[in-house]
């Protein structure tokens, strides 16, 4: 991906991010993680001395912090521009707002595809459609998707400007392994604007981005769903927090106070600024949140049913590994 942003000029910065570690566990959890990154490769990784700490983040207070050099940030939205000039002068297309409705297989082993605005043949398919994965997975192999998509939605509160000197550069609390999300962290953007999120809380429409999305059938596939209620009745607890902090613009920012002591309610903005994403997460009818890649190869069709964070800015290597791995 760096290389790619170099090639076409995009904004980019490798500024690095502090893991931080606030008791205990989370001190044992961080070396854990540390030793995972270097196994798989991260260069430069250290912990981080409390005065390197204050250097690098004053506001921050750390039990434990681990520096990992290689992270990075980017204007994703340019990134997608590019991919899409480049497809475009390929000779390919791109169509948006377009449902996948079923296919026919020829005894070529060709693919009919018939969306709601065209029919096409390919030789082959890749389907990597996110918070639709199962379903188009479904509507392509008349199967049942092995996992469902329950979606998510992480709320973002945006710094105010004559704040955003509280934070320099990425910091993230220590993932816990129970759960995939990322945790309340403060970011650093490229446009030299700064947030904090997200929380995880239930959407009640795939695509809902906004409280007030709705879909009775998304809503109804969710509630319904064997995998989502075990995992509810196990961790009703910290689902009902996450909740909480979308209602609560305190309870949101006391989650940021485990990082950053010192802020407070009056430096954040909620909806102005602040961004929202929806993760498509996938869930097991054992209510196991599948936290690692999940691709199935189905005739000349491939299955994308689950592509975690940092999906975007990892998307270069995974088509890598899917042409590598699938298609060669």
């Amino acid at each position: 991906m760096i290389a790619f942003c170099e090639k076409n000029q995009i904004i980019h910065e490798v500024c690095g991010k502090i893991v931080v570690a606030s008791d205990e566990r989370e001190i044992s959890l961080l070396d854990s993680l540390a030793d995972r990154g270097s196994k798989n490769g991260l260069k430069g990784l250290k912990f981080l001395s409390s005065e390197d700490v204050k250097k690098r983040e004053p506001n921050v207070r750390a039990k434990k912090a681990l520096l990992v050099p290689e992270e990075g940030i980017v204007d994703y939205k340019k990134v997608m521009d590019v991919m899409a000039k480049y497809i475009l002068n390929a000779g390919g297309k791109i169509y948006t707002n377009n449902k996948v409705l079923g296919l026919t297989t020829s005894n070529d082993n060709s693919t009919l595809i018939k969306t709601e605005k065209s029919e096409q043949v390919f030789d082959l398919v890749i389907n990597c459609s996110g918070l639709f994965s199962d379903r188009t997975y479904s509507s392509l192999t008349s199967k049942k998707s092995p996992i469902k998509i329950v979606p998510f939605r992480g709320e973002y509160m945006h710094i105010a400007d004559e704040y955003k000197h509280s934070v320099n550069h990425l910091i993230y609390p220590v993932p816990d392994p129970k759960y995939p999300f990322l945790g309340v962290h403060f970011t650093r953007m490229v446009n030299g604007g700064r947030e904090v999120g997200p929380n995880a809380v239930l959407a009640l429409k795939r695509e809902g981005y906004k409280s007030t999305n709705f879909s009775l059938k998304d809503t109804f596939d969710s509630l319904t769903y064997k995998g989502f209620l075990n995992i509810f009745s196990k961790n009703t607890r910290f689902a009902m927090g996450e909740f909480l902090s979308s209602l609560s613009k305190s309870a949101f920012v006391a989650k940021s106070k485990k990082l950053i002591p010192d802020v407070e309610e009056y430096m954040f903005v909620k909806g102005e600024g602040g961004t929202t994403g929806v993760r498509a997460q996938a869930i097991s009818p054992e209510g196991e949140l599948i936290m690692d890649f999940k691709i199935i190869k189905e005739n000349n069709q491939i299955h994308v049913l689950n592509a975690p964070s940092p999906g975007a800015t990892a998307s270069l290597s995974i088509a890598k590994y899917l042409i590598k791995e699938y298609v060669v």
